[in-house]
């Protein structure tokens, strides 16, 4: 088993509705062999006598709506090629045979996904009784079977046994570390690893739908950590009759729901109407503060905002000085400027931002 198959889920679904999203991504990977380290764009012209293409400055988020069989890595590749960005990062890994949200930040983004990665996900997933496997999702092997088989009345009764803050054991094939080594690595090496338990939390576990006696589908919104895998493998085992995942689509990611995302195919057409000069991939683009719901605002005036963005605090004075503490992001003329922290009367930066470049259409607050 390869490194990406540490958290491995599927789910069915129809081929040619994802055969253009395919050809993009494996085009990237196909161009990306194909140059090798050399490029030698670097020094010419393309073989097509086409420019190479300059990276700029972009800045804001894009939350993919991830198909089957793509690579979180491959993903932020292929944004970043599209929009010829400079900088590109992700905001937790989403597994190749996981589908669903993956915010990817662009440009000074990357500074505000610490904010969305320790915000709540959302999921739906799909469980398979009768077999418990190795990776307890259909990658592994199958390790323990059962022919019985649970109810819906006798799942929903357990299901408060999983919400609320429960200890979890990762999977053995997870991304963990044990004496500096990946779990599942170790596993894969054949080596019998034992993860410690860890408390993670379960704001809701909910059955949706029971479609037949050997499948549950459920719906989960869970804190940083948490591992549906071990969801299922855990609900078969008190059950009786082992389980594991078959089907997995990440609906929530922090401040990002599925009406945020945009599939790679509606993607690549809003970069061919640009191309065209009929639209703009700012279309495409969230904000950079969208990542910062949670956090409160403050607006400054622009002589406190040229202190502050020469890393200089800012002495909060005055009957509108503010009444709090902690992280803030400011904002001067509605323009964000910087993360800073409030403590004994002054605003501290932590993290100037320096939006130069291609941003988010002006009240571009959902999805194109």
């Amino acid at each position: 088993m390869n490194v990406t198959a540490a958290n491995r889920v599927t789910e069915s679904q129809d081929a040619d509705s994802h055969a253009t999203e395919k050809n993009i991504f494996q085009e990237s990977r196909s161009d990306e062999k194909r140059r090798g380290n050399n490029d030698p764009r670097h020094k010419r012209k393309q073989q097509n006598n086409q420019p190479r293409r300059d990276k700029r400055d972009v800045h804001g988020w894009v939350v993919l709506d991830k198909p089957i069989g793509m690579t979180s890595t491959q993903a932020v590749a292929v944004l970043k090629r599209l929009f010829q960005a400079k900088r590109a990062g992700h905001a937790g890994t989403l597994d190749p045979l996981a589908s669903g949200g993956l915010p990817i930040a662009l440009g000074e983004a990357t500074k505000t996904v610490p904010f969305v990665m320790d915000g709540r996900k959302r999921y739906r997933f799909t469980v398979a009784w009768g077999e418990e496997r190795d990776t307890d999702d259909t990658e592994g092997q199958v390790v323990k079977t059962s022919e019985a088989r649970p109810t819906a009345d006798a799942i929903r009764a357990l299901l408060p046994q999983f919400t609320g803050v429960i200890e979890q054991t990762p999977p053995r094939y997870s991304a963990i570390k044990v004496q500096g080594e990946r779990a599942y690595d170790l596993a894969r090496d054949g080596e019998i690893v034992e993860l410690a338990s860890r408390p993670v939390e379960i704001h809701q576990l909910t059955l949706m739908e029971q479609p037949d006696a050997s499948h549950s589908v459920f719906e989960a919104e869970c804190g940083k950590g948490t591992y549906v895998r071990a969801l299922a493998r855990d609900m078969g085992r008190i059950l009786g009759c082992y389980g594991h995942i078959c089907g997995l689509r990440r609906t929530l990611v922090g401040p990002f729901g599925e009406s945020d995302m945009i599939s790679l195919e509606h993607l690549q057409a809003l970069c061919d109407r640009a191309a065209a000069g009929e639209g703009s991939l700012a279309d495409a683009l969230l904000p950079v503060e969208t990542a910062l719901d949670d956090i409160p605002a403050l607006a400054i005036t622009r002589a406190d905002a040229a202190r502050l963005h020469r890393g200089q605090a800012v002495l909060l004075r005055g009957r509108d000085a503010p009444n709090c503490s902690g992280t803030v992001y400011v904002t001067v003329a509605g323009r964000l400027l910087a993360l800073a922290e409030i403590g004994n009367g002054e605003l501290i930066p932590k993290r100037v931002f320096n939006l130069t470049g291609l941003t988010a259409s002006p009240g571009r607050n959902e999805r194109v």
